[in-house]
């Protein structure tokens, strides 16, 4: 039988009184939710390991720097570390940080809960897979959140969604996608509840990422001579990007036009390595590690054509950026990355692990700096139109609120305008939608 708070605390007035089932019952209970229109900001808290500097990392950066403050108060909790980005945000908004003392540290659930309590968190979104999206999820429910979703950002590693994380399923509001093709592996794939995908697709700032002159500093800095033909790539130095195609490409490209030159943007465990490969493949004179920058913009303003060679990926951040900057891209044909890449319009898609095939789209690009120009244009109206941040701030904001309505009417004894967690169908066989039009 369930009891109310009311009835427990008349008949244990003191919580040494109860026994631990009574506890939990109090724990549990779920008071009445407060309408929107009577209360004031949603308490939202953004549950994560760390915030290297990263695309996932970067996008919630700029996600939480933009909600809505008369309608969310954004807080940050990393399980470990703050991280680079992290000790950014902690100077804006509450950070939490080091809860998580060890890989098997089961106790993490109990601060984590108690943590959401007191800080009076309404809504707690996971980002990515593995210990953040269990736990945050499960301490969550524990402390009676009203609003639970998790926010996945890549195919595959690091937000594969292994068995634990799939029986907390039924826990979980809504599972947020990327781009409609990551919806539909997420579902297909990834044990996501297809009716509880929520699309809400990456954006990027528009404002910062333009076309703009050349970096005569950085021009310099980088030792770059002038009219040099510029590569890019801009990634986490991690397997799943596949550096190493990159520098193979690379030396094929310098085949043709000796003069090219090769910007690495990025910092990660596999750094000693890709220098080592370079190196080997004597390529490492037209080669820059740049390591993390703060000034990707500016950095881009060097580059002719951004190459992108993952093996796997959602919605790459970088590939926008480099759009709304009016670069044409490179880029393998994984994921969902033919929705931003659109070959022969914004730029090239390719074959994963084709080294033949990105060299010789790099070679053209560099080549016909007219169609490359055109490519770049036409990046940018799509970012303009479809990949803003103001979309994907606006596509979080409804979904938190759409969920803690449906929550509201559900406490209340009301029927909801549809059930929490159903979504009207895309046309395409599986149940979710878009968050934002």
């Amino acid at each position: 039988m369930l009891f109310r708070r009311q009835s427990i605390k008349k008949a244990f007035p003191y919580s040494f009184a109860m026994n631990p089932f009574e506890r939990l019952l109090v724990f549990f209970h779920r008071k009445p939710l407060a309408d929107l229109r009577d209360r004031g900001p949603l308490r939202v808290m953004f549950v994560i390991t760390s915030m290297p500097v990263g695309g996932a990392e970067t996008l919630l950066v700029e996600l939480v720097r933009r909600l809505d403050r008369s309608r969310f108060l954004p807080e940050l909790c990393c399980l470990k570390d703050l991280g680079p980005l992290g000790e950014r945000l902690a100077l804006e908004i509450p950070a939490h940080h080091g809860l998580l003392r060890r890989k098997t540290d089961v106790s993490v659930l109990w601060r984590l809960a108690g943590l959401m309590r007191r800080q009076r968190i309404d809504a707690v979104v996971t980002v990515g897979g593995g210990d953040k999206m269990f736990w945050g999820r499960l301490a969550a429910r524990l402390a009676g959140m009203p609003v639970i979703a998790s926010a996945l950002h890549s195919t595959g590693w690091p937000d594969s969604v292994q068995f634990a994380n799939r029986l907390l399923a039924p826990i979980t509001d809504a599972f947020i996608a990327v781009a409609e093709p990551h919806g539909r592996y997420l579902a297909a794939h990834e044990g996501c509840t297809a009716a509880k995908i929520r699309v809400v697709p990456n954006g990027v700032d528009v404002e910062r990422f333009r076309a703009r002159p050349p970096s005569e500093t950085l021009r310099q800095e980088f030792d770059l001579a002038a009219g040099a033909p510029v590569v890019g790539i801009v990634a986490a130095l991690r397997p799943e990007k596949n550096h190493s195609l990159f520098l193979r490409a690379a030396v094929r490209v310098r085949r043709a036009i000796p003069d090219a030159r090769f910007l690495i943007v990025g910092d990660g465990p596999q750094r000693r390595e890709l220098e080592t490969l370079a190196q080997s493949l004597s390529i490492s004179d037209a080669v820059r590690f740049l390591g993390t920058r703060n000034d990707v913009p500016e950095v881009l303003s060097l580059v002719d054509v951004l190459a992108l060679c993952s093996h796997m990926e959602a919605n790459p951040v970088s590939i926008l950026e480099a759009m709304a900057a009016e670069k044409p891209v490179v880029a393998t044909r994984v994921g969902s990355v033919d929705k931003a890449v659109q070959d022969g319009r914004t730029g090239c898609l390719v074959r994963p692990g084709s080294e033949e095939e990105l060299a010789g789209r790099l070679i053209e690009l560099l080549r016909d700096r007219v169609r490359a120009a055109a490519f770049g244009r036409a990046g940018r109206q799509h970012v303009l139109e479809h990949a803003s941040i103001s979309r994907t701030v606006a596509g979080y904001e409804d979904l938190l609120e759409g969920i803690y309505r449906q929550k509201t009417a559900v406490r209340a004894g009301k029927t909801p305008s549809f059930p929490i967690g159903a979504a009207t169908s895309d046309g395409a066989g599986l149940g979710w939608k878009h968050a934002a039009r």
